[in-house]
């Protein structure tokens, strides 16, 4: 078990002011690294990079400007089976290349008998599931040598068999693991509006101390059996809801590492940018706001 710093979230800069990011994909490589653009950090898919070496120098090229995160989606660490060592050792080797300041995963499975997924699939709250977590997730943080930030999903049903909350569920995660979390903002939003959960409870119930990341990202409602689902696509800006939620988390947990994630239907890289600068904005508002309460 790897175990953070005392006193520290994994992953976490130490800084007090905004910290805001966005998502790096490859068409905006060569404008990132041509433009220098004004923004705090970039976060990748390793998997992207994994078989790619050309791909690969790039970020490197990227990292030595910026700081990198690496945003895993193919461990499938709540998989009941042992997870690709081929994979967490290909892995390793971009951890210590890229030197990324956070790395993160997800609480969801993606593969079977061989089989990879192009989902993230869910997983139910119970004993049995967390006990298949903590060892993986005890596992990837020994190969790579530093903890890691687990995310919470997007849901779309409830499992019969959980006996607890999600947002339980990952603080005890963190506790037996020494992890951090990612909170997805934009994930709880869609979950509860899917599954009618309290976002705000959710929120109040994940250690704060734990959180070393936050995500914020767009998605779009599609009518299902004459029902409205969210569906978590990264194919748009970030709803309102999502802004109003974010401002509960800042007060949650302060201003941790915040990603504007927009993965599909991908706009130009100034269209982050914006979304970014909002986030950043936002954050100064609130951190001035705090000021003026204090005083």
């Amino acid at each position: 078990m790897v175990v953070p710093t005392a006193n520290r979230v994994p992953g976490s800069t130490g800084r007090s002011h905004p910290f805001v990011g966005v998502g790096l994909r490859s068409p905006h490589t060569p404008d990132v690294l041509t433009r220098r653009p004004k923004v705090d950090w970039f976060e990748v898919h390793p998997e992207n990079y994994m078989h790619n070496p050309a791909e690969l120098a790039s970020i490197e090229r990227v990292r030595a400007n910026y700081p990198v995160s690496l945003h895993g989606v193919a461990l499938s660490l709540g998989s009941a089976q042992p997870l690709d060592s081929d994979h967490l050792a290909r892995l390793k080797t971009i951890v210590d290349r890229i030197d990324p300041f956070l790395v993160s995963e997800h609480m969801a499975w993606s593969a079977n008998d061989g089989a990879h997924l192009n989902d993230l699939l869910p997983l139910p709250c119970n004993e049995e599931a967390l006990n298949v977590m903590v060892v993986h997730v005890d596992q990837v943080q020994s190969a790579i040598g530093r903890p890691i930030l687990v995310e919470n999903p997007s849901s779309y049903l409830r499992y019969r068999h959980s006996t607890m909350s999600e947002a339980v569920f990952l603080g005890e995660l963190a506790r037996r693991t020494g992890c951090g979390l990612l909170c997805d903002v934009n994930n709880i939003h869609v979950s509860a509006h899917n599954i009618g959960i309290d976002p705000i409870e959710h929120l109040d119930t994940l250690p704060a101390k734990a959180v070393g990341e936050i995500h914020l990202a767009g998605y779009v409602a599609n009518i299902i059996g004459g029902r409205t689902i969210l569906i978590d696509d990264h194919a748009s800006a970030v709803s309102e809801q999502v802004w109003s939620l974010y401002v509960h988390a800042l007060k949650r947990f302060g201003h941790q590492p915040t990603l504007i994630e927009w993965d599909a239907a991908l706009p130009s890289l100034d269209v982050l940018l914006a979304e970014a600068a909002k986030a950043r904005n936002l954050a100064i508002t609130m951190g001035e706001d705090a000021h003026d309460d204090a005083a």
